[in-house]
This record gives structure tokens, sequence and C-alpha cells, in this order.
């Protein structure tokens, strides 16, 4: 076997391997399952490109997520839709309904809602998370405890956790 082909071999293998760790990550940041399947590919290929800049496997899943993340940000910042104010006051409630704890999550502000999703959904440690999203790991500590105090409230509220 070649080299290219044995790069593209473990290259894909770490694809295979998180690429649901990274989907999560961007669902985190965006609104669609499609948005954020479009950040996973933007991510998958701009990791490819820089690849070999890899020295430690080890750092493959924070490495790949942290890309995932800044891409599906720049793909936020760039869709933002507008609404006209006539559209948003016409605009009906959504129905009340328990929500499911993914739900839960996907209502926290964004960044205790990556905090909570890098931690508890993809393993990462506060170490990772924190270069992950480039803040000290104090503000990943604060972070998570606030998003699980908004998250404990949330249960309550919704019937699907008690005291």
């Amino acid at each position: 076997m070649d080299r290219e082909q044995e790069r593209r071999e473990r290259f894909a293998a770490l694809a295979r391997e998180h690429g649901r760790a990274m989907f999560r990550a961007a669902r985190a940041v965006l609104d669609s399952d499609a948005d954020a399947q479009d950040a996973v590919g933007e991510a998958l290929l701009r990791a490819w490109q820089s690849f070999d800049r890899l020295r430690d496997p080890a750092a493959a899943k924070p490495w790949l997520l942290k890309i995932a993340v800044n891409c599906a940000r720049t793909q936020l910042r760039r869709a933002r839709p507008v609404l006209p104010l006539e559209e948003a006051a016409g605009a009906a409630a959504p129905a009340e309904e328990p929500l499911g704890l993914w739900e839960l999550v996907r209502a926290l502000p964004e960044d205790q809602r990556l905090a909570v999703t890098l931690y508890y959904y993809d393993g990462l440690s506060v170490g990772e998370i924190a270069r992950v999203l480039g803040v000290p790991q104090g503000t990943v500590k604060s972070r998570l405890a606030r998003g699980r105090d908004r998250l404990r409230e949330r249960c309550m509220e919704e019937g699907i956790y008690e005291l």
C-alpha cells in the first residue's frame, strides 16, 4: 500500500469514528440536521486539507470537534434568517408538550449547549472542551454548571425529573 493510500485510510477511519460526535457538536450550534450535516462536510474537508499537521493521533477527536464547531459557527453567521416584524408577531406559539432531554439541551444558550453536548454526549474532559472552544477551563466548568442547573429546572418543569 502506498503512503497516500495509507493516509486516506487513516483519515477515513477518524471520520467514521468521530463523525457522530462532529454532527452532535455542529447540531448543538445549528437549528437543523441538514445544516449540521453541511457543517460536518465542510469540517471534514478542512480537516483533510490540514491532516498532515495533526501530530498526535490521540488529539484527533478534540481537533475534529473544534473544526466542526468553527464551521457550524461560520455557517450560522452567514445564514442568519431575517424575519419581518409583521411575520414574527403573527407566528404561532409552539405547542405546550413535554420535551425530550435532547430538546431541552437544544434549548440551552449556545455556550452552555456546546459544553453540555461535548461533555455528556461526546465524553470530552473539561480540558479538551476548553481547547475545542478556545476558552479557559474555569469558563467550561461554569458553563457546565449553569447548563446542568438550567436542565434540572426544565426537567422538573416538564415532569421528566423530580428531586
